[in-house]
């Protein structure tokens, strides 16, 4: 079949390489792509749902892969499959658990699915109430923007002037745009975290390993939340014990529930999770692949990805298209320094040809080229990822970091403390 993967991030880059494996894929189209889709597919752009169902008719493409967020929640896939398109990917109704966290909180209390508690508020709430509850809480407390914010609308709270901070950031700066219209007042849970991929047709589902990622920007997560500076798979908390139990608690509840009320969830579940003394609960809910996890999940697994999404899309799953390797894998994000904040692109980069002999994918994330040569184009620009057959989480960390090292742009920055929870 001819495939198309929609977006320009690390993720799709991916996704990307994972797809053109397999022996089902007869030509690879990205859009947009980026420096590093590029070498294993043609890049494509397009402006408009109308334009790119042309762009589908004139390439002949088959099946289509939806990468980022935005285009779910916008309805893209709906536009699609309207047209007859088989699509990877949850429609704008489903997309909601993402796009909308009061949403999801209601799916998960009508379905007894266990999470945070919270209270929501809105630009027009009182400011006294507000900050009569927030005087009142224990904390620390958790802030969220109730839209998308690109995974950077969370705010942990230590003590009141944090909270208030985080509320000033939202309703008068309105640093996510729509997405702080409404923001929900978590209780803090605590525990290990991990993420979890649910493959699904609507119906059944296929756990793909766990992964674990590292959402701050400085080294023993301190500083701001960003969109992931690297991440570790598997993540070896969530054994098959507690798997099981997140399925039964968690996946069952939450699909069928989505289900009960006619939302069908076709597409990437993404369970983000914290492992509580009480057990695991929900954290958010993302309706895609998630980014870095993704460069570290699809190196664990082999078998016929592209079978797998088409499966589901399908309607009816195959469950035994891919399976866990046994190996282990590291993702180092490079960023521009000044990430998530204000940074400076448009720098070239060196030592990408360093990296061909070694056991080692460089996604790209914000990259563009322009006559063969690889400049940096956002926020996070590289995802280094290492894969070693064996679980060695410590050689897996040690090969990720040697490749960091032969890459070079000006303002590079990256943790150095990618994989180090995972030696515990």
């Amino acid at each position: 079949m001819n495939v198309l993967i929609l977006g320009n991030g690390g993720r799709e880059h991916a996704l990307a390489l994972k797809v053109s494996e397999s022996s089902l894929c007869t030509k690879l189209y990205v859009a947009p792509g980026n420096a590093g889709t590029e070498t294993i597919a043609e890049n494509l752009s397009f402006e408009g749902n109308e334009n790119l169902l042309e762009l589908i008719s004139r390439k002949e493409i088959t099946f289509v892969i939806v990468g980022p967020e935005k285009y779910l929640v916008d309805g893209t896939v709906d536009f699609l499959r309207s047209n007859n398109i088989i699509v990877f990917g949850p429609g704008k109704d489903a997309a909601n658990i993402e796009g909308d966290k009061l949403f999801a909180k209601k799916v998960m209390s009508d379905n007894n699915v266990p999470t945070a508690k919270f209270i929501e508020f809105s630009n027009s709430s009182s400011k006294e109430d507000i900050y009569y509850y927030l005087k009142k809480q224990k904390y620390p407390i958790v802030i969220k923007a109730n839209g998308l914010a690109g995974g950077k609308g969370v705010s942990i709270c230590k003590n009141i002037y944090d909270a208030l901070d985080a509320v000033l950031l939202n309703f008068d700066e309105k640093a996510f745009g729509e997405a702080s219209n409404k923001i929900l007042v978590e209780d803090f849970l605590e525990g290990e975290e991990a993420s979890l991929f649910i493959i699904s047709d609507g119906e059944d589902y296929v756990c793909l390993p766990a992964a674990q990622d590292h959402k701050r920007i400085g080294d023993n997560d301190s500083g701001k939340n960003t969109g992931g500076m690297g991440a570790y798979a598997p993540a070896d908390i969530i054994t098959l014990e507690v798997l099981k139990v997140i399925e039964e608690t968690i996946v069952k509840p939450t699909l069928m529930g989505m289900k009960k009320i006619g939302i069908q969830f076709t597409g990437c579940l993404f369970c983000g999770l914290i492992l509580t003394k009480d057990g695991p609960k929900v954290i958010e809910f993302n309706a895609r692949f998630g980014d870095p996890e993704t460069q570290t999940v699809l190196n664990v697994i082999d078998g016929d990805f592209l079978e797998l999404l088409y499966s589901a899309a399908k309607g009816k799953i195959n469950k035994e298209s891919v399976k866990y390797n046994g190996g282990t894998s590291v993702c180092v994000v490079t960023a521009s320094d000044g990430y998530p904040d204000e940074y400076q692109t448009g720098y070239e980069i060196f030592g990408l040809d360093h990296l061909k002999d070694m056991l080692v994918h460089v996604y790209h994330a914000g990259t563009q080229s322009k006559e063969g040569t690889v400049f940096s184009s956002g926020g996070r620009v590289l995802g280094v990822t290492s894969f070693v057959k064996e679980k060695n989480f410590a050689e897996a960390i040690k090969l990720a970091y040697r490749g960091v090292s032969k890459i070079h742009y000006e303002n590079i920055y990256f943790r150095t403390d990618i994989g180090k929870r995972a030696l515990r």
